[in-house]
């Protein structure tokens, strides 16, 4: 079996966890509250304060899907209790993050014009220096899908190490040309 899917979900108090007959897990706690469906194979089922995973049999598909609907469920119950956060850094000189609300940014990577960027619904911006935001949100996979998409708007170079890159990245440098 799974060693990820076998293992159990602690529900905190003041989370609340609901499975519907069409296989959607609904998870209500102080952050905010999350659904998803899951698929029909995967069965969840609450023991007190503990939800655990079971697959029917050991199918390569209910396999593979055993582990991955634990590890999305897990991320749902935490995501409503403490959230997620994403960290960015902007590298190079000029270039900056100007906030625009708490939903909103401009930065100055060095094109022509500035770059606005909307979070989308559930996902703010904090911006406590010009060069770092950080991207907090309750659902981890669109806090995620939101710092690669404004890390994509300028990845790190590897000749001077401009760009915009995740805190604590590493950006492997190039020699560039050598001089004669």
């Amino acid at each position: 079996m799974s060693r990820i899917g076998r293992s159990p979900i602690t529900v905190p108090s003041g989370v609340t966890v609901a499975v519907d007959e069409e296989h959607r897990v609904t998870v209500k706690g102080p952050q905010g509250e999350l659904a998803r469906q899951v698929p029909p194979a995967i069965s969840i089922r609450q023991d007190g304060d503990v939800l655990v995973v079971e697959r029917p049999d050991d199918q390569r598909q209910n396999r593979a899907l055993h582990g991955l609907t634990r590890s999305l469920v897990a991320n749902m119950v935490a995501g409503v209790t403490e959230g997620f956060s994403k960290e960015l850094e902007i590298v190079g000189v000029g270039y900056r993050a100007i906030p625009k609300g708490p939903a909103a940014l401009e930065l100055a990577l060095g094109f022509s014009h500035p770059v606005n960027v909307t979070a989308p619904e559930g996902v703010t911006f904090e911006v406590p220096s010009a060069t770092r935001i950080i991207i907090k949100g309750i659902d981890k996979e669109k806090v995620g899908q939101v710092a690669a998409d404004i890390r994509k708007l300028r990845k790190p170079e590897p000749y001077k190490g401009k760009g915009i890159r995740y805190a604590g990245e590493r950006v492997v440098r190039k020699a560039g040309k050598a001089a004669k």
